[in-house]
């Protein structure tokens, strides 16, 4: 089995119900969680006013391959009422009601269009390094040095 971490955000509606949904959704989906972190309210990245985000990193452990697991997350997503429309102009980010990304699969690199592994943006991210290091601390360790 792979040991994979995940990002978990939300900043509208119930956000916290949100998060906790999607982690269910997940499980029920064959991503077996086996740790979550604490929820973190945290400021979004964007340059538009928007509410604040709700956080959080789960392990999970999974016989799917990254591209199944991508396809999984992004069916989540969509189900959940995600709307993934092309960001305008840069530093424009949408409003999310759940979004997820892929944070590390295994020791696994992977550098394609539509899936980089690990999250290149992860380690310049507050609000993925704190949850993250509630269940993974040895791992942010490497990551911040």
């Amino acid at each position: 089995m792979a040991e994979v971490y995940l990002s978990l955000g939300s900043n509208i509606g119930r956000r916290p119900n949100n998060v906790k949904k999607a982690v269910v959704l997940l499980d029920e989906c064959g991503l077996v969680v086996e740790k979550m972190s604490g929820l973190y309210e945290t400021a979004p990245v964007s340059k538009i006013k928007q509410r604040y985000f709700i956080n959080a990193c789960i392990k999970v452990n999974t016989d799917f391959l990254p591209q199944k697991v991508l396809r999984i997350i992004q069916n989540i997503e969509k189900e959940m009422g995600r709307d993934r429309l092309k960001p305008k102009h840069k530093g424009y980010e949408r409003a999310r009601i759940i979004d997820i990304d892929i944070l590390l699969y295994d020791n696994l690199v992977i550098n394609k269009r539509n899936l980089k592994i690990p999250h290149p943006e992860m380690k310049n991210r507050s609000f993925v390094l704190q949850p993250l290091a509630d269940i993974a601390p040895g791992i942010v360790r490497k990551l911040t040095l």
